[in-house]
């Protein structure tokens, strides 16, 4: 429990700070994290400790990574008697190496979950950061602008789905849980929120031959999401290639699956 309340902080503009505030929400989000003692939790960006407080109440200990340097006092006046049990890290989750605070002797091991009111402005660019260390996660809770859970969670052929769905849905299970409506926030941010679950495979159900060619071609095909396989893939792939594997070529990027463009990938190498 918070041992004293600090004085209100402002939020800043400049780190898209929203604090949530609605306690039926913040209880709703823990539900679905569902903490457990022993286990390594890790939350990014704990603002003011709203959730921090119940995810300590859980555990008994939690690693926070927080940038804004204005919020580290609040943070450690707040659950002092939880002493060293909870670890900050002063640090830019867009840069922090998450097998640092591992608690498996195997670095590799996937021993971390990990927590997050994400920023909107870096919400992408840290989804990418962290799914480049996926081996690590055993599962990934964050509040999103609900347009960026939609694209991690759209299925092929739907309007949302594009190279955000493919490459997060390459690495893991995605779960559109629940929208978070602005009223819960203070500040009121201009869009609606939602709660995504990510959660990596043990094993990948599509692994490509060589990843950063997978990751370049998916790139290269929505790069002109309006036009067909056949033009956005010129000089990459022919369409007796294309037909080998059961693909269309006159048909938009959006219709091919996590697997079509592994084995799109895979022919080519």
């Amino acid at each position: 429990m918070a041992s004293q309340t600090p004085k209100k902080h402002q939020a800043r503009k400049r780190f898209g700070q929203n604090f949530l505030q609605d306690q039926g929400i913040i209880r709703h989000i823990v539900a679905c994290i569902r903490p457990k003692p022993e286990q390594t939790i890790v939350e990014i960006g704990p603002g003011l400790g709203a959730i921090t407080e119940h995810l300590l109440a859980s555990t008994g200990s939690l690693d926070v990574v927080e940038l804004d340097r204005d919020l580290l006092p609040h943070l450690r006046i707040a659950f002092a008697s939880y002493g060293n049990n909870l670890r900050i890290h002063e640090a830019d989750a867009l840069k922090f190496d998450f097998s640092s605070i591992s608690s498996e002797p195997n670095p590799k091991s996937k021993s971390l979950r990990i927590v997050g009111n994400l920023p909107y402005n870096i919400s992408t660019p840290l989804i990418f950061h962290l799914l480049d260390q996926a081996d690590l996660i055993e599962d990934m809770h964050f509040m999103l602008q609900k347009e960026v859970v939609l694209r991690l969670a759209a299925g092929a052929g739907t309007n949302n789905y594009g190279r955000l769905s493919i490459m997060a849905q390459y690495f893991c299970r995605v779960d559109n849980l629940f929208e978070v409506p602005p009223e819960a926030f203070d500040p009121r941010p201009k869009v609606d929120s939602a709660i995504v679950r990510m959660a990596p495979y043990a094993e990948l159900p599509h692994p490509a031959k060589d990843f950063k060619h997978f990751e370049s071609l998916v790139k290269t095909g929505f790069a002109q999401r309006r036009k067909t396989l056949r033009n956005n893939l010129k000089g990459i792939i022919d369409d007796q290639q294309l037909q080998s594997l059961g693909i269309d070529p006159s048909i938009r990027p959006e219709r091919l699956t996590v697997a079509d463009f592994v084995a799109i990938s895979n022919l080519l190498n």
